[in-house]
C-alpha cells in the first residue's frame, strides 16, 4: 500500500495588527488567546506609531474601556441583526479589545481561566448568591 503524506490544514486568526497562523497538530497546544495576549504584553511600551496595542495602552485605561465598550456593542448588533459572519469578526474584536484590556490592568489569562474553573460545575444562581454584596 502506497504511503500517503499527511497534509496539515491551516488557520488564519486576523485580529488587528496580529495574524497568526497555526497549524491544526498545534492548535492545542498553546491556547490562541494565551498567544494574543503574549503578543499584546509584548507591546507594551513599544511605539504607538507602529503598534495598535501599544497605541491603546499608551492611552491608558479609559480609551481601552470605551474601545472595548463600542467593540461590545457592535457585536450585540450583529448578533441581534442574525448576521452571524459579522458576529464573528466582530467577537474577535471584542477579545482583542479584551486582551487589551487585561494586559493594563495585570490581569493574566490564567487569572480568568483559574476563576472559570472555580465557577464550573457550579450552578449560575448558586455561584453569584454566594459572591460579596457591593
Amino acid at each position: 500500500m502506497p504511503k500517503i503524506k499527511k497534509e496539515h490544514k491551516k488557520h488564519v486568526e486576523k485580529i488587528p495588527e496580529i495574524t497568526t497562523i497555526i497549524s491544526d497538530e498545534n492548535a492545542s497546544e498553546n491556547h490562541i488567546l494565551e498567544r494574543l495576549y503574549n503578543v499584546i504584553q509584548s507591546r507594551k511600551g513599544a511605539d504607538p506609531e507602529t503598534s495598535h496595542s501599544a497605541r491603546l495602552l499608551a492611552r491608558g485605561t479609559p480609551k481601552i474601556a470605551q474601545k472595548f465598550g463600542e467593540e461590545a456593542v457592535e457585536c450585540l448588533i450583529e448578533a441581534v441583526a442574525k448576521r452571524r459572519d459579522l458576529l464573528i469578526g466582530e467577537s474577535a474584536d471584542v477579545l482583542y479589545h479584551l486582551m487589551v484590556l487585561w494586559v493594563d490592568a495585570g490581569v493574566t489569562p490564567s487569572d480568568v481561566w483559574e476563576e472559570l474553573r472555580r465557577r464550573e460545575g457550579v450552578s449560575g444562581i448558586a455561584e453569584k448568591a454566594s459572591r460579596p454584596k457591593r
